[in-house]
């Protein structure tokens, strides 16, 4: 069973920077896609998919509302993936999850959340104007 924990997230001012993290068990992390998703105040069907990193690390992808300011990595010998976030805007504000591909060594990762067969619980992120 892979479980995924991430600790983290707060309340940051606009402007601000902030790391998030997930830790990864169960199974070879290094061999699938990671994904960091949100899902915003009042939108219980829309989770989003902000930024993703393939299973060999050298491949990104961002959503456009995040880039230039959030960077995506992992690290495959703790078994963790990381969200660096910079210049934060109150809209940016969402419960922050991160998900592991249900595929391993997918050539093309995916930005589709059912394409993703393990999530972690979720972090609440607070940007305040």
């Amino acid at each position: 069973q892979v479980q995924l924990v991430e600790p983290g997230g707060g309340l940051v001012q606009a402007g601000g920077s902030l790391r998030l993290s997930c830790a990864a068990s169960g199974r070879t992390f290094s061999s699938y896609t990671m994904g960091w998703f949100r899902q915003g105040l009042g939108k219980e069907r829309e989770r989003e998919c902000v930024a993703t990193i393939r299973w060999g690390g050298g491949r990104t992808d961002y959503a456009d509302s995040v880039k230039g300011r959030f960077t995506i990595s992992r690290d495959n010998a703790k078994n963790t993936v990381y969200l660096q976030m910079n210049s934060l805007k109150p809209e940016d504000t969402a419960v922050y999850y991160c998900a592991a591909d249900a595929l391993a060594f997918r050539v093309l990762p995916s930005r589709t959340s059912r394409e993703y067969g393990h999530w972690g619980q979720g972090t609440q992120v607070t940007v305040s104007s």
